[in-house]
């Protein structure tokens, strides 16, 4: 692995990710501070091994028109706070997949300690060797084998950002996809500030809230984002313990960091892992008592369905890389058979 760093201009566009809407018309962003643009810090991080960015990053962006990351012209722009402030940051991926260099550059107060996140965020610290061995992939089924063939670049990324990970899922919490991202959409443009300007970023580019402004936000305001009194609560609960929250990003243990987010009331095991996985770039944590999870590990695996019992009983044998082998299923391409109305999205705030 290589890292090399420079100050300069924006790199050039290229091809690392396909190309993706920029955000959709919505509310008007609430007035806040524009700030001024900064000088450009860059880097270049040479990963080991095979790897695919966009494989890789795409989970941490809810939906396509999530304003803290948005993909515009083959690269990934995203917008967050780091302990120096707030920074923009754009990544792309040139060369093959066998020989990638990933260039980031980073603009804002936070740009230096931004770059160098990079190979944390992007997944440096997940070794897959021992997955990746002969003798273990014999033990998989046919299926997880097939999803690393078809992506031998993927790794789990770490953002280590616990709060905006914790609202995020705070807001999936028993919904559907479509109203939590429209949520998530509709809070950070109206209560999140613009990202530090930078050259060529895409329109609507925006930071998620401070926990001052989160617990700013009024209740009639969490109504129009759809968001129930339930989730709203838990999220304002989770922001009056931020600061220990955040110390979490350095806690190493799986089990110690969902100990205390489960201590949130509110948040229970499906929240943590789901928290865990973008967080910590945990490889085993699975997300028991999500709607489709058990069923698609069961179908997948047996060709029937199955509850969260048997979910855990069928990924045991590979206990510790529990959550390699369901993003292989589902990186194999296979889709269970669905047999009746998908969930429909209820609209409460005209009642």
């Amino acid at each position: 692995m290589t890292v090399s760093a420079a100050h300069g201009p924006a790199p050039e566009s290229g091809t690392g990710l396909d190309s993706g809407p920029v955000l959709e018309p919505g509310p008007v962003p609430a007035s806040g501070p524009v700030l001024a643009p900064s000088a450009a810090r860059s880097t270049v991080w040479e990963p080991d091994g095979p790897y695919n960015l966009a494989g890789t990053i795409g989970s941490l962006q809810c939906g396509a028109f999530d304003p803290a990351f948005l993909k515009d012209q083959g690269a990934a722009w995203l917008a967050f706070r780091n302990d120096d402030g707030a920074a923009t940051l754009r990544l792309e991926q040139r060369g093959s997949l066998r020989s990638a260099r990933i260039h980031a550059t980073a603009w804002g107060p936070g740009a230096a300690a931004a770059l160098q996140s990079v190979p944390t965020l992007l997944g440096a610290d997940d070794d897959w060797s021992h997955f990746d061995s002969p003798g273990y992939q014999a033990t998989l089924p046919e299926i997880a084998r097939k999803g690393r063939y078809l992506n031998p670049g993927l790794r789990l990324p770490s953002t280590g950002r616990m709060l905006d990970a914790v609202v995020r899922v705070i807001l999936e919490q028993k919904v559907t996809g479509i109203e939590a991202k429209r949520a998530w959409r509709w809070l950070l443009t109206r209560h999140g500030d613009a990202a530090p300007q930078a050259p060529g970023a895409p329109n609507g580019l925006r930071l998620p809230p401070t926990p001052a402004q989160w617990r700013r936000v009024p209740s009639w305001d969490w109504h129009r984002a759809g968001v129930d009194a339930h989730r709203s609560d838990t999220i304002l609960k989770a922001v009056a313990m931020a600061s220990g929250l955040e110390r979490l990003a350095g806690v190493r243990s799986s089990a110690d960091v969902t100990a205390a987010l489960r201590s949130v009331p509110g948040i229970g095991v499906w929240t943590a892992a789901e928290v865990l996985q973008r967080t910590h770039g945990c490889p085993d944590s699975i997300s028991v008592g999500d709607y489709h999870l058990a069923a698609y590990v069961g179908a997948a695996l047996t060709g029937q369905r199955t509850d969260d019992a048997g979910m855990l009983q069928l990924l045991k044998p590979w206990a510790g890389d529990r959550q390699r082998v369901v993003r292989m299923l589902y990186a194999s391409g296979f889709r269970k058979p669905t047999y009746g109305p998908r969930l429909a999205p209820e609209d409460h705030r005209h009642r």
